[in-house]
């Protein structure tokens, strides 16, 4: 009578577990599909801007000019040199992504104050990446500290011998090994999945149109500057053409400029909801994933970092307008995604030990016998057992057993 019902219960739950599956597993593919459509928008608006500032010189060249032509001359010559411009502009982006391609870690670590450790330094760190690379196969990046109060972490690389993962002191002294190693499982989805190469991509991309951006501006004031005494008063209504292509090119740098952040942290917002879930996979442990970002959420602040790196955390709490520019969904959103897809429990907000309590945990933690490896620690030595063919521990022995009084 009582096998039924209970069959019939772990056959709800079998089906509750599949449905959370593939649930999880279209959000992770429909935000594959996101991040690649955004980063290559975000490579197109590169091409928008050249075009923008070769309207903008066009405009700029005539408009102290007594015979200054119509808008949609400006406009086709703009087209003109935009054609000629393209292949310079497309190698000029192609070196600055080599140049992130070689140097990018060696400037992040110069802004954070990160140092490559081996297992010798931090063994507790240590093995737990290596156990995680292990059992899925994965090719074990460089582990990094950075000595920061700070609660974070971060991966960066473009490609597998570069591959890196950083981790602050502050997050290894408050989280416990199973936190850890849910952040740890964090980076490492996000460099499986390639979302590190992406993100460093897109972000050189930026650079470049915020560097164009910026230097097209300084030359439009520096022009009106200088040449501003130049123009006289009846002259206005031959200025109209120059004019308005002036301040059409000006208004695509600008639209331009926020889009392409706009973009650059709506792909970082779509790429922390599908770590959060290769974490999981990898850990096979929602609720250490949940109370590792409950304990990091508001205290993942890296002082020295830019926010180019900050963008590349785990967790940024750095907010922007009506969270239009927050890089990371919130870490409510984020703890929801996991309890409807991966059956984690939210513990709600959590409070941090204080540092002496933190002391006391590690000092436990380094006192418990520690894996050696992957594959385990050191036999343990067998504990002396009384019984009919044992003897009392302490008892005196000789060469054959123990000496009979």
């Amino acid at each position: 009578m009582d096998a039924r019902p209970k069959a019939g219960h772990d056959v709800g739950e079998a089906e509750l577990d599949i449905m959370a599956a593939y649930g999880l597993y279209t959000h992770i593919q429909s935000n594959k599909r996101r991040s690649i459509a955004l980063l290559i928008g975000l490579f197109f608006l590169v091409y928008v801007m050249v075009f923008a500032g070769a309207l903008l010189a066009e405009g700029l060249g005539v408009y102290y000019s007594y015979d200054a032509p119509p808008i949609d001359y400006l406009i086709r010559a703009a087209v003109y040199d935009f054609i000629k411009a393209l292949p310079f502009a497309t190698i000029g982006t192609v070196v600055w992504i080599a140049i992130a391609y070689k140097f990018h870690q060696r400037m992040i670590d110069a802004v954070t104050g990160a140092q490559p450790v081996t297992r010798r330094e931090e063994p507790r760190l240590y093995n737990l990446l290596e156990n995680l690379c292990i059992s899925r196969g994965i090719t074990m990046p460089t582990l990094r500290i950075a000595d920061d109060d700070a609660l974070n972490a971060f991966a960066t690389g473009l490609n597998e011998k570069q591959y890196s993962i950083t981790v602050t002191r502050g997050l290894i002294n408050a989280l416990n090994d199973k936190e850890i190693e849910a952040v740890l499982g964090h980076e490492l989805t996000h460099i499986r999945n390639g979302d590190v190469r992406m993100l460093v991509i897109a972000v050189v991309i930026a650079g470049v149109i915020s560097f164009f951006g910026e230097l097209v501006f300084r030359i439009f004031f520096q022009n009106m500057m200088w040449g501003g005494g130049r123009r006289s008063s009846g002259d206005g209504d031959r200025k109209g053409g120059a004019g308005l292509a002036i301040i059409i090119a000006a208004a695509i740098i600008a639209v331009v400029w926020v889009l392409s952040i706009v973009i650059r942290f709506a792909l970082s917002r779509q790429r922390e909801f599908l770590a959060d879930a290769g974490s999981v996979e990898l850990t096979k442990n929602p609720d250490a994933m949940i109370s590792a970002l409950r304990k990091i959420e508001g205290r993942g602040e890296i002082p020295g970092a830019n926010s180019a790196v900050m963008e590349m955390c785990i967790d940024n709490p750095r907010v922007g307008f009506s969270n239009v520019f927050d890089t990371h969904p919130p870490v409510e959103a984020r703890v929801e995604a996991l309890v409807k897809f991966a059956g984690g429990h939210d513990p709600g907000p959590l409070a941090l030990e204080a540092p002496e309590q933190q002391a006391q945990i590690r000092d436990q933690s380094a006192a418990e016998p520690t894996d050696a490896g992957p594959w385990g620690g050191a036999a343990q030595e067998p504990t002396p057992q009384s019984g009919p063919w044992g003897q009392e521990p302490g008892a005196p022995t000789g060469p054959w057993g123990p000496k009979q009084n």
